[in-house]
């Protein structure tokens, strides 16, 4: 199944999605969920009632409780993660799978900030990993990754709008 109708499948009756990028905007690649939450910002097309677009940065943990008070019934979570894959490969990550990969440089593993975000809660969640090809530090992402997180926009764009 390709990445967009996955995408679409899980998202084919949301009511409020929120997407939350993470990542350290001084690493390079590392950055690429902030970047995407900040594109997103700037095209105008964030609705509080249908969708939130929220930086957690390095720091998601700070943000479970704006989360859980939203009560979205979809939540997307962007970063930048090492699974092995070319540079700006982009995929869903079972959140059972975030163990066996290298998810990138925050304080609380994204893990268990998923299985303490799902307790209590009824929305569904989603990772979506994006291959970095440097972590250096740099404020700009690589040429591959920066093409990649237009991609994902543009995917989720035409899903919700």
């Amino acid at each position: 199944m390709s990445f967009e109708s996955q995408l679409s499948d899980f998202l084919k009756d949301f009511e409020k999605l929120i997407v939350l990028g993470v990542g350290n905007e001084l690493k390079c690649d590392d950055g690429v969920g902030p970047f995407i939450i900040k594109r997103l910002k700037e095209q105008g097309f964030e609705d509080k009632n249908r969708l939130l677009f929220i930086n957690a940065e390095t720091v998601p943990e700070n943000f479970t409780g704006k989360i859980r008070k939203e009560s979205p019934t979809h939540l997307i979570i962007v970063d930048a993660c090492l699974m092995g894959g070319r540079p700006g490969d982009m995929k869903i990550v079972d959140k059972y799978d975030f163990a066996n990969i290298g998810i990138s440089t925050h304080s609380m593993s994204l893990s268990f900030f998923v299985r303490y975000l799902e307790k209590d809660t009824d929305f569904k969640i989603i990772f979506i990993g994006i291959e970095p090809e440097s972590m250096d530090y740099s404020e700009e992402l690589t040429e591959n990754v920066e093409r990649t997180a237009y991609e994902f926009i543009d995917r989720l764009k035409g899903i919700v709008l």
